[in-house]
């Protein structure tokens, strides 16, 4: 992959984290592309994978976990590792989650509470260490109706 891989911060302050997530995750897999999702720990994993199978009634997203095992065979792998066992194209950074090396990836979006001020610091000093790597960033945020608006 390029070295300048696209990164985006989302700053959820309208919508919740579980609420913007699987939305996120199916305009992924709409693309082709597969997703890894990197929380900060096993117990929020379990919670996401959870969120996947009943945000919505009437589908689910097909994801999986190291607990399941054959992480290859998952179009989206939930985990708290820097890992990318089923080949995703996408990552996907919450809780603070952190990433050595993004150039394995087209996109990695870091998605962060706008009401968290050591998240949103934390998102700061992750934009600029993106930046000074050459990748191609770009920051997002929510209107009042939630739709993005790209601010930077």
């Amino acid at each position: 992959m390029s070295s300048a891989t696209e990164i985006y911060f989302y700053h959820l302050d309208q919508r919740s984290l579980d609420e913007v997530l699987p939305t996120l995750l199916e305009r992924s897999l709409e693309r082709g592309w597969r997703a890894a999702v990197q929380a900060a720990s096993e117990e929020r994993v379990e919670a996401l994978s959870t969120r996947l199978w009943t945000y919505h009634e009437e589908s689910f997203l097909p994801h999986g976990t190291r607990r399941d095992g054959s992480p290859e065979t998952h179009p989206i792998y939930l985990t708290v590792g820097e890992d990318n066992p089923n080949a995703a194209q996408v990552r996907f950074l919450v809780d603070g989650a952190e990433l050595a090396d993004a150039s394995d990836y087209v996109r990695v979006v870091y998605m962060f509470d706008g009401r968290d001020a050591d998240a949103v610091a934390r998102a700061r000093a992750d934009w600029q260490a993106a930046k000074e790597k050459g990748h191609d960033v770009s920051y997002w945020q929510q209107d009042e109706s939630g739709r993005w608006q790209k601010k930077a």
